[in-house]
């Protein structure tokens, strides 16, 4: 196939010898792989990103609770102290993308419409970094689109060389993979080059290297929703680090290898069976009583 790739280091020397961006290569992947048309893809990921940007916005705008009771209202909480007299720690910026993040999550524990990406449990990350973004400096929805592609070709390389699952790899899989798309995105669409773009996912991959999976009564709630503020955060991070030139001496390949190491040694209470961690903390567990009786 002219257009696959399976690792960074093929995709960047398929960029470079094909004279095309990440997003251009990976749009052109897809088309090869599906026999569709490049028109016909880019419609599919505007389907994506209109179910994105309209599960930001539900979450500020009508009164959500999840399934378990466990988590509801905390986007509407960090919008309404972002427009509050109070000042802000994070700033304006990092309180929106927080926002949509966590209300990302918000819809999906109500059984809401959300696109999985990489999975349900890391959803709130890349439409905060790409939404927000793309809002904040009026990029327009093409842009946010190319962005989306971008991060697809992280995820795939990872998906492929390593795991986006919880169950297999921890949080620092989930999460962290999501992370790192978005981070790759939001290079690409802030001007970066290829390279930086790679880079920052290496910078979100190593900043949650080890996180452990502990989801309270086996929900995608707590302890998930605050992960997924921390991943925008570190998404957003990461590309700043990149596009300022500081750059990863890892490679990235490298990491998402070591991040499959650490999660296949990581202890099957820690990998999303609510046995360790937060979920058996005391609270933890009456909590988990409290919802299944």
């Amino acid at each position: 196939m002219k257009y696959n790739f399976t690792s960074g280091a093929e995709l960047l020397e398929k960029c470079k010898e094909l004279n095309m961006t990440i997003h251009e290569l990976c749009v052109e992947r897809e088309a090869e792989l599906t026999g569709m048309s490049k028109e016909e893809v880019r419609d599919k990921m505007r389907v994506s990103l209109n179910i994105m940007k309209n599960a930001v916005e539900k979450a500020v705008q009508e009164d959500i609770k999840s399934m378990g009771g466990l988590i509801g209202g905390e986007a509407k909480k960090l919008t309404n102290f972002r427009n509050s007299s109070a000042k802000t720690v994070c700033g304006e910026l990092m309180n929106k993308a927080m926002a949509a993040a966590m209300g990302t999550m918000e819809v999906n524990a109500s059984m809401g419409l959300i696109v999985a990406a990489p999975t349900a449990g890391s959803c709130g990350i890349l439409p905060g970094a790409i939404v927000t973004i793309g809002k904040e400096y009026d990029i327009d929805d093409e842009t946010m689109i190319d962005a989306l592609f971008t991060a697809s070709a992280i995820g795939v390389i990872i998906t492929r060389n390593a795991t986006v699952s919880g169950a297999e790899g921890g949080c620092q899989a989930e999460t962290g993979a999501a992370a790192a798309m978005a981070s790759a995105g939001i290079v690409e669409m802030m001007g970066g080059s290829q390279e930086q773009a790679v880079h920052a996912a290496s910078h979100c991959l190593q900043n949650v290297m080890g996180l452990v999976c502990d989801p309270i009564a086996g929900l995608v709630e707590v302890p998930c929703q605050g992960r997924n503020a921390i991943g925008v955060a570190n998404a957003l991070i990461s590309a700043e680090l990149c596009l300022a030139g500081i750059l990863n001496i890892i490679p990235f390949d490298e990491t998402v290898a070591a991040m499959y190491k650490v999660g296949k040694t990581l202890p099957m209470e820690l990998r999303e069976t609510a046995l360790g961690v937060v979920a058996a903390t005391c609270t933890g567990c009456s909590l988990t009583n409290k919802i299944f009786g």
